[in-house]
């Protein structure tokens, strides 16, 4: 076969194997449809979203600003999140490193012993170095220089890695602003129970005094046979019984109080709050400002984003390992088989030089599998950032009709607490002078202690939903994220 020919055929081999590699499979993709409404319920212009308010205006409160300052510097997992976001910064890098050069220094040495009787031996015995000195037995190889290797990106198959690798930097860092956005709500929902814990505390010591002192006045009406000792037996029930819902209350505060501590990064110990104030407490106005902003403004709607475009740029990555890939490998050094003889130039000068092509042609089966892969998670990431729009969308309007339900509630607790307390003196003065019996004293006890208990708790809930509200527009990290 000729030289012609055999030039011929290598160019035929390499064209198949060239047209073999790049027959892909179609990849399935997917884009995302984030469609919002023009605005909430609210009705709040674009550009007033309170999630751009600094958290220390919005709660007003010295103490607890204070506890969420400790909460952004100790958590733990805020810290935890933010060495995974210097290993995917340093991702980056290594990425990028790969579509350099890479290039290497070393040295190395070797003995040999080939048999007399094969051919190097044949040759080592009928030539001589120079000078007429003879082959060293055994010989002996040292060498030291420089290496270089490099892939050529033809198909952007690193540079894509790399910003893959970029986007998912930035979606750690969305994930951290996430995270501190959740942290904000955590303290302040956890603060707020705290308050109401203590207020509950308050209220029960305050209704068992009020029903000692019934107690007492049943003592004298048996004394004087105006009634039985039934009456007396179920006050003292009573009293029991909330008596032993105060260690239950305790309990909670000592629960609720650790659960801060550990927001807070730091062993449980008391947690200093002004709980007298809670009942005074007007809930913040918070404006949601439109739909769209919450694409801005919610961590993890972007932590999505960035998640989907890199999984477009994923499927490149994985379409790259279809074509060829290309490599040069080259060295330069000195060699001899004697150390001093490893400086002599030209003689010991070594040199290298090569280029590959390589292209999978049989047996693709793990190539078009990752592809398969990297086009599933495109379509799983669309989907994923979807869902989280609508859940951002639908938090808000839910937060949005609780503050306006919660505060139509506690007005309506207002003036049902202040007729049932007002029905517990009545109650009582007619118990005194026998014209109501026991039991209705009691009822109306036990229905003004449960008005004021539920009284508390719709507080409490009217300033979580405040922070709720605020969290589910995406507040918080700003602030937070600087610090």
């Amino acid at each position: 076969m000729t030289k012609p020919m055999l030039k011929q055929l290598a160019l035929a081999i390499t064209a198949a194997c060239m047209l073999q590699a790049c027959a892909i499979p179609a990849a399935l993709t997917r884009k995302a449809d984030a469609t919002l409404p023009e605005q909430f319920a609210q009705g709040a212009p674009a550009g007033s979203s309170a999630a751009n308010t600094d958290w220390g205006t919005l709660f007003e409160d010295p103490a607890l600003s204070a506890l969420i300052d400790t909460a952004i510097s100790n958590n733990k997992e805020v810290n935890i999140l933010l060495q995974r976001i210097n290993m995917a910064a340093n991702e980056i890098q290594a990425r990028q490193g790969e579509y350099l050069p890479f290039v290497g220094i070393g040295a190395a040495s070797e003995v040999e012993k080939v048999g007399e009787f094969t051919r190097d031996g044949a040759v080592e015995e009928n030539l001589s170095i120079g000078d007429g000195e003879e082959f060293p037995e055994p010989l002996a190889n040292f060498r030291g220089g420089l290496v270089a290797s490099w892939e050529v990106d033809v198909w952007k198959k690193l540079r894509n890695a790399t910003k893959v690798a970029s986007m998912e930097y930035l979606a750690s860092v969305e994930g951290r602003n996430f995270l501190l956005t959740n942290l904000v709500a955590e303290v302040a929902n956890d603060y707020y129970e705290l308050m109401a814990l203590d207020n509950q505390l308050g209220n029960l010591d305050q209704y068992i005094e009020v029903q000692r002192n019934a107690l007492g006045v049943t003592r004298e009406l048996l004394s004087a046979g105006r009634t039985t000792s039934l009456a007396v037996n179920r006050f003292e029930a009573e009293v029991s019984k909330n008596e032993s819902e105060r260690f239950a209350i305790q309990q909670r505060i000592v629960e609720t109080e650790n659960h801060l501590n550990l927001l807070l990064g730091r062993t449980p110990q008391p947690i200093a709050r002004a709980s007298s104030g809670l009942m005074s407490l007007e809930p913040a106005l918070v404006q949601t400002g439109i739909p769209s902003e919450l694409l801005e403004n919610r961590p993890d709607i972007r932590q999505a984003e960035l998640e989907m475009t890199a999984a477009d740029l994923n499927i490149a990555v994985a379409k790259a390992n279809f074509y060829p890939s290309f490599a040069i490998r080259a060295g330069v050094g000195f060699e001899a088989f004697k150390p001093e003889h490893l400086l002599d130039t030209p003689a010991s000068l070594a040199y290298s030089l090569a280029g590959d092509v390589v292209a999978p042609l049989v047996n693709r089966k793990a190539i078009s599998a990752l592809y398969q892969n990297a086009s599933a998670a495109q379509i799983e990431a669309t989907y994923d950032y979807e869902q989280t729009v609508i859940n951002a969308f639908s938090e808000v309007s839910t937060k949005v009709a609780a503050i306006d339900n919660l505060a139509k509630n506690y007005q309506l607790k207002v003036d049902q607490v202040t007729a049932l307390t007002s029905s517990v003196e009545v109650a009582n003065q007619l118990f005194r002078a026998a014209r109501a019996d026991y039991l209705e004293v009691l009822l109306a006890q036990r229905e003004a202690l449960e008005a004021r208990s539920e009284l508390i708790e719709t507080k409490q809930r009217q300033m979580s939903a405040v922070v709720n509200l605020y969290r589910a527009l995406g507040g918080g990290w700003q602030q937070t994220a600087t610090q």
